[in-house]
């Protein structure tokens, strides 16, 4: 007989009755955090660059660790099933290892092999926390459904894409990955253009056999311009414009002598050397190697710029191609490989030295190595051992009254003799990779760069009963170029330091002052007018005082358009500035004596 009696302890008045055997019910999922991290991710690595720049490398840095605090309370803190923390986890890794097959290869290679995992997580990232806030009430199977869905549509999107390569602050140049790159549509214009080559050779009477701008960055290689005087107010006189017209991609500069300017591009499988009409931006002649670089981060094409000397032109390919041509006629004289040469590996960014004329050698720098051939027959006369990684090129300096050739390379900064190639003395710094030329003080010391974030230095090198010393007097914060070279100009440095320009004193390495705002360009110094010609990375031109009282900034003008590296060139009252796509030449007022 059933008394009523049971086992089951008695609800207290104040607490709810609970049914024997039901489940305890789960906490809900805990957002907070994650949605703290994905803010955090977001102000970092895209708000934060765009305002400032100069933070762009401090962005990436902060998005990493965003995504990763994103990851840390996916597993530990969100409180979700653990089905779905470590099913989410193994879904988008599953989907970006799938993807990376089929994106577009710019989006799946960098110089470093990595760009599509770094474009890829912090995205996925926040969509995961997107999705997590949108669908944490939803029944157990929509909200994994829609998981899916909303990893696949992430990395469909990649898919669909493709990059022109990045900006100096890592700002992506995305299209559609079906829309013709630049240089796929100056190759369908390649027949008309090939129509319009002559059919006689530039004669040598019709040629300035003294070149006006021998090669990179004039005739020293110091970005020096002396000699001219142009007048600063363009809203009066501004730039006048000669021709425009497409060019195929490549980082090279001009080489001019009279009516004719000569630059390196890439045109499909080939890599080219081209003659240009400098009045009238006409193709003169063209010399073509079957050879082509590529790689995202900058693209396709040479890196190096021509060398003018006695009718000749001497260049070198981002392959390691070296050619002797003749200047007026593109006719082939002798060529080589500087790579196969030397034992030089390829770098990430590709060989990148301008060829340099010393008496009778042509002395190239194939990354971190060294090597001499003989100017007529182009046999190597010796060579120096690779060195690591180097973006530089030789530079010819005269220290002590002892001519030598100054490289920065893997081993730092190196002076060895022309002749021979006989290591003098060598300057040790800390960072892998070389970009910037050295240059020299007006007093002999030299001025090195210690790549991105490591400050400029000054050395001073003496040659004594003992042999070459080297001593440090100054290190400097002042002034940190990234790739873009610097110049000196009465007892100061003036240059690049992240998108800004910026003074410092030789003396001590003090800065002057740090203004304006011209993304990762270059620029060159009218010395006899103590001008600064700066091209922007945007294409942009401006005129700013080398002083070092205060950033003053003259004048601008728009030039070109997209991302511009190459080093602008003034020959005479012509300006030429080019970059991958397009290149353009000014005639400047010329300033009253």
């Amino acid at each position: 007989m059933d008394t009523g009696h049971t086992d089951a302890p008695t609800a207290r008045p104040d607490e709810p009755a609970v049914q024997a055997n039901q489940p305890k019910l789960r906490k809900p999922i805990r957002l907070w955090p994650g949605v703290v991290a994905a803010v955090f991710l977001v102000l970092s690595r895209f708000v934060v660059p765009t305002f400032l720049p100069d933070l762009a490398l401090y962005g990436l840095l902060g998005g990493a660790i965003g995504t990763l605090a994103i990851v840390v309370w996916w597993v530990f803190f969100s409180r979700a099933p653990w089905i779905e923390r470590l099913g989410a986890l193994g879904l988008i890794a599953l989907a970006l290892f799938v993807t990376s097959r089929v994106v577009h290869v710019s989006i799946a290679k960098g110089a470093m092999g990595y760009l599509f995992p770094v474009l890829a997580i912090p995205v996925l990232s926040l969509a995961l926390v997107a999705w997590a806030v949108v669908t944490h009430r939803f029944y157990v199977g929509h909200r994994r459904v829609s998981l899916v869905i909303t990893v696949l549509f992430v990395c469909g999107v990649f898919t669909l894409i493709r990059t022109g390569g990045f900006t100096g602050d890592f700002d992506h140049d995305f299209a559609w990955r079906w829309s013709q790159t630049p240089e796929e549509r100056l190759l369908a214009q390649a027949g008309d253009e090939q129509a319009a080559l002559p059919s006689s050779p530039v004669t040598p009477a019709a040629m300035n056999m003294k070149a006006d701008w021998p090669g990179f960055r004039g005739s020293n290689r110091d970005g020096v311009v002396p000699g001219v005087r142009i007048a600063t107010d363009w809203s009066a006189s501004p730039p006048v414009e000669l021709w425009r017209r497409p060019v195929g991609p490549g980082w090279s500069s001009f080489a001019v002598s009279g009516e004719f300017a000569y630059t390196q591009e890439q045109r499909g499988s080939d890599e080219l050397v081209v003659c240009y009409n400098l009045k009238t931006g006409k193709p003169v002649w063209k010399h073509r190697d079957a050879a082509r670089f590529w790689e995202s981060n900058a693209g396709a094409g040479p890196r190096g710029t021509p060398t003018l000397s006695n009718g000749r032109l001497y260049t070198f390919g981002a392959t390691g191609i070296v050619n002797a041509l003749d200047a007026g006629t593109g006719a082939l004289i002798w060529t080589r490989n500087a790579a196969a040469d030397t034992g030089a590996k390829l770098p990430g960014w590709g060989f990148a030295g301008s060829p340099l004329i010393v008496d009778d050698a042509v002395i190239v720098a194939a990354s971190g190595a060294l090597i001499a051939y003989d100017i007529d027959t182009g046999k190597p006369r010796w060579s120096s051992p690779a060195e690591g990684a180097s973006y530089s090129s030789a530079h010819l300096a005269n220290i002590g009254g002892i001519a030598q050739i100054v490289l920065l390379n893997g081993a730092g900064a190196i002076g060895v003799a022309p002749n021979d190639g006989k290591l003098l003395w060598q300057y040790p710094l800390s960072s892998n990779t070389r970009i910037c030329q050295p240059a020299l003080t007006a007093d002999g010391d030299v001025l090195v760069h210690d790549g991105e974030g490591n400050g400029m230095r000054r050395i001073s090198v003496v040659n004594g009963p003992g042999g070459w010393t080297v001593q440090e007097r100054w290190i400097s914060e002042g002034l940190n170029p990234y790739f873009n070279d610097f110049v000196v100009n009465d007892g100061h440095a003036f240059g690049f330091d992240g998108s800004n320009l910026a003074c410092i004193d030789l003396k001590d390495g003090n800065r002057k002052w740090k203004g304006g705002r011209y993304g990762h360009g270059q620029l060159v110094v009218l010395s006899d007018q103590d001008l600064l010609l700066v091209l922007s990375e945007d294409g942009g031109l401006a005129l700013v005082k080398a002083s070092p009282d205060q950033f003053t900034e003259l004048a601008r003008f728009p030039a070109i358009k997209g991302k511009t590296w190459n080093h602008p060139v003034l020959a005479g009252d012509v300006l030429l500035v080019r970059n991958a796509e397009e290149m353009a030449a000014f005639r400047l007022s010329l300033a009253d004596r």
